[in-house]
C-alpha cells in the first residue's frame, strides 16, 4: 500500500497496536492541505481489507496482497458514500464547504480517495473531520499530514480525537478592502430606498455646489452611525430603522412641495443620513466583517457606499438637465420645470409611504 508519506509516528503506532485479523491494518493516512484562497484539498489512503470490512465489499486479494481495479471502479459509489458519511470538510461552526467530485482510486494493495472543498464561502477556521475507520474499531488510528504553504504538521486522529483544526491564513488586506468596497457599491446600488432618497433630496438642484454638501453631509453622517453600529458601539432593531428611513424619504419627498432651498438641505440631508447610516449596518452586518482587518474592511465598505452615491447622483443631474432644456420656454435660460419635480416627488412619496407602512405594520 502506498501510504501518503507514512511519518514514523505512523509506523510507531502501528507496531504498538493491539492484535488484529489478518489483512487488517486499522490504520489510515490523510493529507489535508490548505490554500490561500481556502481550498483543501484532501487524499485518504485505506488499506484494501480494511474497505472491504467497512463498505461490505471485496477489492481485495489476500493472496496477491492487491486490490483489484475494476472491482474498485465497481464499488466506488459504496465506498464514496461510505467516506461522505464520515469525513468532512467545514467551518468551526459545522457550516460545510462546497465539496468537489470526489474520486476513488485502486494503488497496489489499497485504495485512495481524493477531493477538494472550497471553502471561501464560511467564515473562521476550518476544520478537517474524520471517523473513518474509527466508527468501526475504536483501537483504530488515522495520520493526518497537515499542509499550510510551506508549513507541514502532523495530528492523530482517534475514536475520541475526530477532528483537525486548521489555522486558515489571512486573505492579503487588498483582497479584504476590495471585497467590502465592492459590497458597498453593489448595495448601495441595489438598496432601492436610499436611491430614492437621494434623487428625492437633490430634484431642485442646479447648482454644484449645493449637491456636493448634500452628498458629504449625507456620507459623514451615514459614516458616523454606521461604523457605531457595525462596531456594536450603538445597535438600533431594523423594526425602528427601516421604518424610519422610510419616513426620511417620505419627508424630503414632502418638503419638495413646499420649499425650493437647495442651499440648506445638507442639514436635512445630515439628519437623515445618520438614520441610513444603520440601514447600511444592517447590510454589513450580514456580510460581517473579518476580525483580523476590522477598520479597513469597514472603512472599504463605506467607500463603497460612497461611491454608488456619486454614481447615482452623477447619473441623475445631467437627466434633470437634459429635461430642464427640453421643457424650457427659452432653451438659452434653462430652468428646472415644477411639474417634472413634483411628479417625480408624487412618486417617490407614494413608494415611501408604501414602505413605511409594510415595515411598520
Amino acid at each position: 500500500m502506498n501510504l501518503l508519506r507514512l511519518p514514523l509516528l505512523g509506523v510507531v503506532l502501528l507496531s504498538f497496536a493491539l492484535p488484529v485479523r489478518a489483512h487488517q491494518v486499522n490504520l489510515s493516512t490523510a493529507r489535508v492541505a490548505l490554500t490561500a484562497d481556502r481550498a483543501v484539498t484532501v487524499e485518504v489512503a485505506l488499506k484494501g481489507s480494511d474497505v472491504d470490512r467497512l463498505v461490505g465489499t471485496n477489492v481485495y486479494d489476500a493472496k496477491a496482497d492487491a486490490v483489484d481495479p475494476a472491482a474498485v471502479d465497481a464499488a466506488a459509489a459504496s465506498i464514496l458514500a461510505y467516506l461522505k458519511a464520515h469525513l468532512a470538510v467545514t467551518a468551526v461552526d459545522g457550516t460545510a464547504c462546497a465539496a468537489g467530485t470526489a474520486a476513488i482510486l485502486a494503488d497496489g494493495d489499497g485504495v485512495i480517495y481524493r477531493n477538494s472543498f472550497a471553502c471561501a464561502g464560511v467564515a473562521g477556521d476550518i476544520v478537517y473531520r474524520s471517523t473513518v475507520l474509527t466508527e468501526k474499531d475504536p483501537t483504530a488510528r488515522q495520520v493526518v499530514l497537515v499542509v499550510q504553504g510551506k508549513s507541514e504538521a502532523q495530528a492523530l486522529l482517534d475514536a475520541g480525537n475526530t477532528t483537525v483544526t486548521l489555522s486558515a491564513p489571512a486573505p492579503p488586506l487588498w483582497s479584504t478592502m476590495q471585497r467590502y468596497l465592492l459590497t458597498g457599491i453593489v448595495h448601495i446600488f441595489l438598496g432601492y430606498d436610499h436611491i430614492a432618497f437621494l434623487i428625492a433630496v437633490v430634484l431642485w438642484a442646479r447648482r454644484l455646489i449645493p449637491v456636493i454638501k448634500i452628498v458629504t453631509a449625507f456620507t459623514i453622517a451615514h459614516s458616523i452611525t454606521l461604523s457605531l453600529a457595525a462596531l456594536d458601539l450603538v445597535v438600533i432593531p431594523s423594526r425602528i430603522v427601516e421604518p424610519a428611513i422610510a419616513a426620511s424619504i417620505v419627508f424630503v419627498a414632502v418638503e419638495n412641495f413646499f420649499s425650493r432651498d437647495i442651499d440648506s438641505r445638507w442639514r436635512v440631508a445630515f439628519l437623515f443620513g445618520l438614520i441610513h447610516g444603520f440601514g447600511f449596518a444592517g447590510a454589513l452586518r450580514e456580510v460581517g466583517l473579518p476580525t483580523n482587518a476590522i477598520v479597513p474592511a469597514l472603512a472599504a465598505f463605506n467607500i463603497g457606499v460612497e461611491i454608488g452615491q456619486v454614481a447615482i447622483v452623477a447619473i441623475v443631474l445631467p437627466v434633470l438637465g437634459l429635461f430642464d432644456r427640453l421643457f424650457a420656454p427659452d432653451r438659452a435660460k434653462p430652468v428646472r420645470a415644477t411639474g417634472l419635480v413634483y411628479a417625480v416627488s408624487a412618486v417617490i412619496t407614494l413608494l415611501g409611504g408604501y414602505w413605511l407602512f409594510t415595515r411598520a405594520f
